[in-house]
């Protein structure tokens, strides 16, 4: 509730520091998070039938920039992603946008965000189609962030490949050698051509005159897959910033705490409130861009090839799929009463008109 309550008490403020650079997208995120487990979204009534009390919930306003909402969304998304893991290496490939065109991704963000999308996994696949050590179909998961440790705006594409492929000749799964996926260089000369091409061609934008001639992709081995998603879920569906890591107001200056990446220690940061409540709204994305694909094997269309991927690892013994694999993800809510603690039953939903 902290970037709840500073939002709602500098709203003006903000408002005439950067009404000019808000989207309409913008605006609805902060109408969301102003509303948030408030009465304007309307409410749920629940009857305790042991001692007839009656209790009504303000709902939630369900909006993927507000940090109150989406830890049960990060919970099922982990768990679904589990699901497809196979016992094999996975690496973590890196796409960033440069500082030079991320003044393009300020302006036009539905664009730019879906160009590194497409270019990128056009690259992965590409890679993967022409390498001799394995299979011709893979799997990997995209997911968008487009900030840094401190905040700023910088965006860049996570990959999550499985290290190997479905070789649809032989009916088996074909490992990577050595921990090697991808030359990195090599990636990273084919994601500025593709990528300036693409926004050129394609988007028909005019791009800076002075660019770096090499750009950055990382490629990484992450090992067996689930630290690189438990990464992921920490950053995806709990808004920019969680509360906890608000530390303090003094001043009219806002100090928040951020783990650096190379000490692996927090660090703290102060802006005036008007700044940082900016600098966490100019990472709310555009409606309808989605933050996280999943490509080749991972798509629902290629389900139950994954699934006969994995039984053939059952039946090699390496691979024990969860108990309730087969289970759809239940978002059945519990509420117990205040009063003598039985599970109350929930009246219904009323909106406001």
């Amino acid at each position: 509730m902290i970037f709840q309550s500073l939002l709602y008490d500098h709203l003006d403020e903000l408002m005439t520091a950067y009404s000019s650079s808000m989207t309409s997208d913008i605006r609805l995120a902060i109408h969301a998070m102003l509303t948030c487990h408030t009465e304007q979204n309307g409410y749920s009534q629940w009857h305790c039938q042991h001692c007839e009390h009656r209790v009504q919930s303000p709902m939630s306003c369900g909006h993927r920039n507000c940090s109150r909402c989406q830890h049960r969304t990060k919970s099922d998304w982990l768990e679904k992603q589990q699901r497809k893991l196979l016992p094999i290496d996975y690496f973590m490939v890196t796409f960033t946008l440069p500082a030079a065109l991320r003044p393009l991704a300020k302006s036009f963000p539905k664009q730019i965000y879906q160009a590194m999308f497409t270019v990128s996994a056009s690259i992965i696949k590409d890679f993967a189609s022409r390498a001799k050590s394995m299979g011709e179909t893979i799997g990997f998961t995209s997911v968008l962030h487009t900030h840094n440790r401190r905040r700023d705006l910088h965006p860049h594409v996570h990959m999550i490949v499985t290290g190997g492929g479905f070789d649809t000749n032989k009916q088996q799964w074909i490992n990577c050698k050595n921990q090697y996926l991808f030359n990195a260089f090599a990636l990273a000369n084919v994601w500025r051509a593709r990528l300036l091409s693409h926004i050129t061609d394609t988007l028909k934008l005019a791009i800076p005159r002075r660019l770096p001639p090499k750009w950055v992709v990382d490629c990484r081995h992450v090992g067996r897959g689930k630290s690189a998603l438990l990464y992921l879920s920490k950053y995806l569906y709990r808004g920019v910033l969680a509360d906890s890591d608000i530390l303090y107001e003094d001043n009219g200056n806002i100090t928040f705490r951020y783990l650096d990446g190379q000490t692996k220690t927090y660090q703290t940061r102060t802006l005036p409130v008007v700044t940082f409540l900016w600098l966490i709204l100019q990472h709310v994305l555009p409606k309808g861009l989605r933050r996280v694909r999943d490509y080749g094997l991972l798509r629902g269309h290629l389900k139950h090839q994954l699934q006969h991927i994995q039984f053939a690892f059952m039946l090699a013994g390496q691979l024990t799929l969860p108990a309730q694999a087969d289970k759809p993800i239940s978002r059945k809510v519990d509420y117990f009463c205040p009063c003598c603690h039985h599970l109350m039953r929930c009246l219904g939903v009323f909106r406001p008109r």
